[in-house]
């Protein structure tokens, strides 16, 4: 049977190809964005196969009522992708508290919006699909990163509690946690601090690094989205991008190193 998606942040980047991949397979998808325009193709090649909804996040009764829209359009909602977000680039003493507040509004509040909007039908359905587009960032942390970093891992630890919420109800939670790809990451959706002159070599010789690297086009995201929401038993994490799975092993080694190193501490602390 066909199924139906909710996804959100689907103008560009990797939830345009979800939409796509979905479409294509003959799915039918709610795809909202701000700004809906670069999804015509979509409405011209598909017709009443998709239905495109404005939508920013953070309004909490536009998003409950995207949701309503789209259910009411397709009669079910089988999958939900929260995949709009952004990243807030400055290191921490650069950072303002409306910059860090605005950037987990989108990347926090607005899948809490979106969630808890689809969660009462899908109860009542006993069934769905709830997919977050977290990131390997949402594992680890990086210099000049930790507010987007921070909102991934708030939204990962949610996202973890809510998967052992709803497990009863027949509700299935993925997060995706992809690695750096050659999207707009650090360019058209990106928010920068102002900089402080004390760390701007530092900010060069990350610049450097960051430049040096070769990212892979998204091209397998949308068939890796379908194995996924076909799965019998999907996982809570999965990781896409080969520099994922080589990267946050070493720092989980990391740190099972440490608190073994400092095992004698958490026992004293305890007063053994």
């Amino acid at each position: 049977m066909s199924k139906v998606w909710f996804i959100t942040g689907t103008s560009k980047g990797f939830g345009r190809a979800f939409v796509r991949s979905a479409l294509e397979r003959g799915d039918r998808v709610a795809a909202t964005a701000r700004n809906t325009d670069s999804l015509s193709d979509f409405v011209d090649r598909y017709g009443e196969q998709i239905l495109t909804l404005p939508l920013d996040v953070t309004d909490r009764d536009a998003a409950f009522a995207a949701v309503s829209n789209a259910h009411d359009k397709f009669g079910r909602l089988d999958v939900v992708v929260n995949n709009a977000g952004y990243a807030l680039n400055g290191m921490f003493e650069e950072l303002t508290p409306d910059q860090l507040r605005a950037q987990y509004e989108t990347n926090v509040l607005g899948v809490l919006n979106v969630t808890q909007a689809a969660l009462p039908i899908m109860r009542e359905q006993r069934s769905g699909h709830i997919l977050q587009t977290s990131s390997y960032g949402g594992l680890v942390a990086y210099p000049a990163l930790g507010a987007y970093n921070s909102s991934k891992w708030a939204l990962e630890a949610l996202t973890d509690s809510l998967s052992q919420e709803v497990a009863q109800f027949g509700i299935k939670v993925t997060l995706i946690e992809p690695a750096a790809f050659a999207t707009d990451f650090y360019s058209g959706s990106a928010s920068y601090a102002e900089p402080i002159p004390a760390y701007d070599e530092f900010r060069s010789v990350l610049a450097e690094g960051y430049a040096a690297m070769a990212l892979p086009e998204a091209v397998g995201f949308g068939s890796a989205i379908l194995k996924l929401v076909d799965a019998e038993n999907p996982p809570l994490r999965v990781f896409f991008g080969e520099f994922a799975t080589q990267y946050v092993p070493t720092v989980y080694k990391e740190r099972l190193d440490t608190w073994r190193d400092w095992h004698a501490l958490a026992l004293e602390a305890e007063g053994k």
